[in-house]
């Protein structure tokens, strides 16, 4: 009996010690002790002992300034590592770069995982000019971005209008002006998406960005298990230059979806090789 009720007690603890962490993760800024407890509904003297406890393995600090918890780096250090080890990344890593240098722009692929999509590699074309290149890692913001449409796009309108719900809009404020201001406009952007097979997405998720992106299937399983994306500035990546790009991005979603561990494609000799190389296949 006693066995038993430890292993709840350390399940309870997991669990709210995950759930302090998944809440972090959704906040830039951090958050207080007083807002986590509320949130999470644990009491403040428990929610004190985990943040204690996240902080001293490397998962969480203290801001001293104002006094908020906010994630460290080590929670993408994982991430990245586990796919690094995967040998995922470091194979798709030379078809984004030959599709960065085609459209001179920044390619990046999202991975998706448990209703989210994270960027988890990229390869900036640009040379010179303007050069858009944010932080790897970040979640993508589903109902304003040319990645989130093309992830919707390979599900049930009911299935996208759950996930841009429980993710949220956002304010007006916070994207470009043509972001979406309904889940209704969200639908009708991934509908477009559906019927030329890659999104288009202008001024919405900045007022100076443009971007496209296309999903990655899984060639067994069928399944949308990421993204590749096209981004710029729009005064460079206007709306005709997106749909230029459009059969580099397709040619390029394909060649990855090759590489991917349990694709018919690694059944060929020489591609089972390269992979056995990169560490997909042993």
């Amino acid at each position: 009996m006693a066995g038993t009720s430890q292993e709840l007690s350390f399940s309870g603890v997991l669990d709210r010690g995950l759930a302090i962490i998944e809440l972090l993760a959704g906040s830039a800024d951090g958050m207080p002790l007083s807002a986590i407890s509320d949130e999470l509904r644990i009491p403040r003297s428990a929610t004190h002992r985990l943040l204690t406890s996240l902080s001293g393995h490397g998962y969480v600090r203290q801001e001293e300034d104002r006094g908020t918890y906010v994630l460290t780096s080590k929670v993408q250090v994982l991430a990245f590592r586990h796919l690094s080890a995967s040998g995922f990344v470091d194979a798709v890593q030379p078809v984004i770069n030959r599709l960065a240098m085609e459209t001179g722009e920044l390619v990046r692929l999202a991975v998706a995982d448990h209703g989210q999509l994270t960027w988890v590699a990229r390869a900036q074309g640009a040379r010179s000019g303007l050069r858009y290149d944010p932080d790897m890692g970040m979640e993508a913001k589903l109902s304003c971005s040319a990645t989130g449409y093309a992830w919707l796009s390979r599900m049930s309108n009911e299935e996208a209008s759950a996930l841009v719900e429980a993710q949220g809009l956002g304010a007006p404020d916070e994207f470009g002006p043509s972001a979406p201001q309904s889940v209704a406009e969200v639908l009708e952007r991934v509908e477009l998406t559906r019927q030329r097979g890659y999104s288009v997405a202008i001024q919405t998720f900045a007022d100076w960005m443009s971007a496209m992106a296309a999903p990655l299937i899984h060639p067994v399983s069928e399944n949308a298990i990421g993204v590749v994306s096209i981004a710029g500035p729009v005064s460079r990546l206007t709306e005709a230059r997106l749909h230029e790009c459009a059969p580099l991005l397709l040619e390029a979603v394909e060649e990855i979806s090759h590489l991917i561990p349990g694709s018919p494609a690694l059944m060929n000799p020489a591609m089972a090789a390269y992979s056995a190389r990169q560490g997909l296949i042993s």
